[in-house]
């Protein structure tokens, strides 16, 4: 059972994720294209969508909190049985695991593009400035 519940928490924080990653996917690249040049911004948006991935799926897939299925955290401890409230419960812990995961990671980048975008921007206007 154990292994099921960790297969389900895995396919969810996946899917999660890549859900994240396609909704996202078209204005990461038009920012990354806006402040960066153009062949390093694909790679750059790849990038992120790794990261994205690899954020999403640990943060969802909580295995210290999983291992309480299978062995004592102490001698006082009890190993918990897999009931239905308890699956419900791992999945909603997944789910949510997951978006706070990719949520700060996305913030991060937002705010980092952000003030890039208004260094170049203030550059560009610069110039254009100091052109007759």
């Amino acid at each position: 059972m154990f292994m099921l519940l960790m297969a389900v928490v895995f396919v969810i924080a996946l899917v999660a994720s890549a859900t994240i990653a396609r909704l996202f996917d078209k204005s990461i690249k038009q920012l990354l294209a806006r402040i960066v040049a153009e062949d390093i911004s694909h790679a750059w948006a790849r990038y992120l969508k790794f990261a994205i991935y690899v954020v999403g799926i640990s943060g969802g897939v909580r295995i210290w909190a999983l291992e309480r299925y299978i062995s004592k955290r102490s001698q006082n401890d009890e190993i918990l049985e897999l009931t239905r409230d308890r699956w419900i419960v791992e999945i909603y812990q997944t789910v949510i695991g997951t978006l706070q995961s990719v949520v700060w990671i996305l913030l991060v980048f937002f705010v980092f593009a952000l003030m890039a975008y208004v260094i170049v921007r203030a550059l560009e206007a610069r110039r254009l400035k100091a052109e007759p």
